[in-house]
């Protein structure tokens, strides 16, 4: 999916801002957007955002081979992913060109600048050296990736630890973090890189440029450098002629911005080590708000028992129809009131009751009806497929229908309680 174009209107607005010294986002000519770090719970994670740039580093080791032409020497590869969460303009696995420019551009600033000890990473001469892998993945993406990235990648291998290792003879032995403490990293320098945009040509100069400053852009100046103002990498991209004076000028302002840059730095480790040794919060629990509800409550009211029985007194008093016992008030324990001992459960016990006189209604009319009759019926009384059927046949012959009719209302009564005694298993089953 390719990004959505700028208008004409907007690009003339953009370069007019910057002809007239002003910028999309309220800055300067040579501010930079707010920079935060993050780190996570385990050693050399972290995430950077500059402005609403977001990088996330992570740093992993393990034990290879080296190569043969340096077999004193550990490796580091360094890897950057462009998502399509980041934005709609990136593919998923595909390297474009932007892509192909950063990871270089990254290998020159960190890996080529020696700011790591390679030979540190040596366990076994020819044999056994650590790989370090540094991965990066664009969160989001609002304009200048590869300053980001140096801060992003620099910052989780400082605050990355391998584990120990012990050598017996051919044996090498891993150690995790119970068994022996972890060892950090030998950094030499940090390199951070600077990112210059010009437009028109190289009469207006922008530092740190966002997404749409970056396509009106005609050219991009990166300067990587240290804290010593020692210059690691230099690149320039766009086709524009560049005067020695600007890029002189340029440089200057990248040592001022990577001298803020990594005071920073330094502080944001410093702080999660003071707070790692504390015990208190780190790693991206840090980061959430405190003061953000999360959830409704209440605080506890304690309630005041004093003077219960005058106030349980007066209302009964002032009650329209008075009891004829009124009950006195208790208190059980301190900070506990209670009026009146309660009475018996009697929930459900209406609803049984008028049940069971509509059954009866319900029955004993049909059987008179039936035994008054001359005509020979039977009668069927079932409402499910638990109950037993019951069937009541009276006698064909008219001269004992006298003799019977006793018996009659003896069966009639005898089914009535037994219908009573279904129907309240029933409905104690239903209350189960």
């Amino acid at each position: 999916m390719r990004e959505t174009p700028l208008s004409n209107c907007e690009r003339q607005l953009i370069l007019q801002a910057i002809a007239d010294r002003q910028r999309l986002d309220g800055r300067q000519t040579y501010d930079y957007r707010n920079i935060k770090i993050t780190f996570g719970t385990e050693y050399g994670c972290c995430i950077v955002e500059l402005g609403k740039t977001r990088v996330l580093a992570q740093v992993s080791c393990e034990l290879a081979t080296p190569k043969p032409s340096r077999p004193t020497e550990g490796t580091i590869f360094f890897n950057l992913e462009l998502s399509p969460m980041a934005s709609p303009a990136f593919e998923p696995g595909r390297q474009s060109e932007l892509l192909v420019k950063l990871n270089r551009l990254l290998e020159r600033c960190l890996r080529n600048s020696k700011c790591i000890d390679t030979e540190s990473l040596c366990v076994v001469a020819g044999a056994k050296v650590w790989q370090i892998r540094v991965d990066l993945h664009l969160l989001n993406h609002e304009g200048n990736i590869i300053d980001a990235a140096s801060i992003a990648a620099i910052v989780a291998l400082s605050h990355f630890k391998r584990p120990d290792v012990s050598i017996q003879g051919e044996e090498v032995t891993v150690y995790t973090a119970e068994e022996r403490d972890l060892i950090p990293l030998s950094i030499h320098h940090m390199p951070i890189a600077v990112s210059f945009a010009f437009f028109q040509q190289g009469t207006y100069l922008l530092v740190d440029p966002i997404e749409h400053e970056e396509r009106v852009m005609d050219g991009l100046l990166v300067i990587a450098m240290n804290k010593h103002r020692e210059l690691c990498t230099i690149q320039s991209s766009g086709g524009i002629m560049l005067l020695k004076e600007q890029i002189l000028r340029c440089t200057k302002i990248a040592g001022v911005k990577v001298a803020e840059i990594t005071e920073l730095m330094q502080k944001a480790l410093e702080n999660d080590k003071n707070v790692r040794q504390e015990g208190g919060k780190f790693g991206f629990a840090e980061s959430v708000p405190n003061k953000r509800i999360t959830s409704f409550k209440l605080d506890e009211v304690a309630v005041l028992t004093e003077g219960i029985e005058e106030q349980a007194e007066e209302i009964v008093s002032k009650a329209e129809t008075s009891p004829a016992v009124i009950p006195k008030p208790i208190v059980r324990a301190p900070g506990t009131g209670q009026i009146g001992e309660g009475i018996q459960n009697e929930w459900m016990i209406n609803d049984l009751e008028d049940d069971e006189d509509e059954d009866e209604e319900d029955i004993v009319p049909e059987l008179g009806a039936q035994s008054l009759g001359n005509e020979a019926e039977i009668i069927h009384l079932s409402e499910s497929e638990e109950e037993e059927m019951v069937i009541l046949e009276p006698e064909g012959c008219q001269k004992k229908e006298k003799k019977t009719s006793k018996g009659t209302q003896q069966k009639t009564s005898k089914i009535i309680s037994q219908n009573k005694n279904k129907k309240i298993q029933r409905k104690k089953r239903s209350q189960l």
